[in-house]
């Protein structure tokens, strides 16, 4: 059994988070609305729902690579950190690497993944030198 993850549907018409095969690490999160990204262009996607994560687990969010490929979209910062305390909106930053063409996206369509993992914390220790 895989780690319970609490979610809030913000949108109650939108689907929760689900993976599309058997076996596959990311979760496919949706757009709470319809955007058009110009050439160049980024833009804030919010997803409709909220999350809550057990201690010592984090939600990474990952761009899709079918939208990088075919359309040029990625994520400004990938992956995402989602963190076991964050509890408001999941939102996507996309960007639009297409030189020319613009690219929409209707409420609904797939625009990330979430990966869940175990996350270690650290004890920094201060050391003059370190070992070799």
């Amino acid at each position: 059994m895989g780690v319970q993850v609490l979610v809030t549907r913000l949108d109650p018409d939108l689907p929760l988070p689900k993976y599309a095969k058997g076996g596959d690490a990311g979760a496919d999160i949706v757009s709470r609305i319809d955007v058009t990204l110009a050439p160049g262009e980024r833009t804030l996607v919010p997803t409709g729902i909220s999350i809550a994560l057990p201690d010592g687990y984090v939600a990474l969010v990952h761009p899709r690579s079918g939208l990088a490929i075919k359309h040029g979209v990625t994520m400004v910062n990938s992956p995402g950190t989602v963190d076991a305390g964050y509890r408001g909106e999941l939102q996507i930053i996309l960007i639009n690497h297409d030189p020319k063409e613009s690219v929409s996206f209707k409420r609904g369509d797939r625009i990330a993944q979430l990966v869940f993992q175990r996350v270690e914390r650290a004890e920094f220790i201060e050391v003059q030198d370190l070992p070799g």
